[in-house]
């Protein structure tokens, strides 16, 4: 009950702090850029990679407290982008009225490790908008039985060593691999967001945590080939609310005790959750080898589950394929 006490005190202050920032915003100066300033163009066909970069170092590099980039209706054919801090401005703010477009060849992203990567960055807001990465033609590859030169593919929206992270009323559609990912971030909230993907499109997690700590993930509808949510280690503080699953594997934890020296994970909530169709509800794997990693202070309140396979999994002796599997289970 102290966990997750504590836990619910750690997401209310994330969520005030959040409010506050906001507040604080509507009372400063807010420079606004729009992309198509920058000669983005929005028919779906000419590249706009650099408009959103010139967009970008443009409002990174304001001198006022907070800036935006605006992106109006229409389709933007982007490739892979870098998005890195820090930033002069306290706050960035993408505002997306749009949808932003990958080539429809798969080839284009699938080299790359991220479509949009945000990199040291303190204070950002993500708004509205879709994420098409147009994954479904490297999934076919990957399903096929023909070949095996298939690249592995883009996660769609990575956010890597931040702080002070809003994601809000954002679609991602048929990402390449994980939609989402947060590694070694601070205080992050998704909220309302919807990620799509056919429920046979290989490794599309919907939402991956690693390294991070006071992640608050509300009002979210994840549909999926993969984990809707998958929990890796070093995550502390996480905590999930109205979340919809389905179809998917699951939310999962792990897999943990790959290695011997690993971080562990502790205070994850989840609550009000609904699974429906998935192969998992509630699973938490590691491999069956001595690591100092470890899963502890976990909750799973008030979670329906409609024709799930597998309701609630923990498994120590994880392997996947069964091949090269260790048989020692640290006493």
């Amino acid at each position: 009950m102290i966990q997750l006490t504590r836990c619910f005190a750690t997401v209310v202050f994330l969520i005030l702090t959040i409010i506050h920032q906001s507040s604080a915003a509507d009372e400063t100066t807010i420079t606004s850029y729009n992309v198509l300033s920058f000669g983005a163009k929005r028919n779906g066909v000419k590249d706009s990679t650099q408009a959103f970069l010139d967009a970008w170092a443009a409002a990174c590099g304001a001198s006022a407290d907070s800036s935006e980039i605006y992106i109006p209706k229409g389709r933007y054919l982007l490739g892979a982008i870098a998005f890195k801090g820090d930033c002069k401005s306290s706050h960035v703010t993408f505002r997306i009225d749009g949808t932003l477009v990958a080539s429809p060849d798969y080839r284009v992203l699938g080299q790359a490790n991220n479509w949009f990567s945000f990199e040291g960055v303190t204070g950002l807001n993500i708004v509205g908008g879709a994420l098409d990465a147009k994954g479904s033609a490297l999934w076919a590859c990957k399903l096929s039985t023909e070949t095996t030169s298939c690249p592995n593919g883009a996660t769609t929206l990575s956010f890597t060593n931040s702080k002070d992270i809003r994601v809000e009323g954002l679609m991602s559609l048929n990402s390449q691999m994980f939609h989402i990912v947060i590694n070694g971030c601070q205080d992050v909230l998704i909220q309302g967001v919807k990620i799509i993907a056919a429920g046979n499109s290989p490794n599309t997690d919907g939402i991956h945590v690693q390294f991070s700590k006071n992640v608050a993930i509300f009002d979210t509808s994840i549909k999926t080939g993969d984990d809707c949510v998958s929990i890796g280690p070093g995550t502390k503080d996480l905590w999930m609310e109205r979340i919809s699953c389905g179809p998917g594997h699951g939310t999962s934890i792990g897999s943990l005790a790959k290695d011997l020296e690993e971080e562990g994970v502790q205070n994850v909530t989840v609550k009000n959750a609904i699974f429906k169709g998935t192969t998992n509800g509630l699973r938490i794997k590691s491999w069956a080898r001595p690591s100092t990693g470890f899963v502890r202070g976990v909750r799973f309140l008030d979670v329906v589950m409609l024709n799930v396979q597998n309701p609630i999994v923990i498994d120590q002796n994880y392997c996947p394929h069964n091949l090269n599997c260790p048989g020692q289970v640290r006493k």
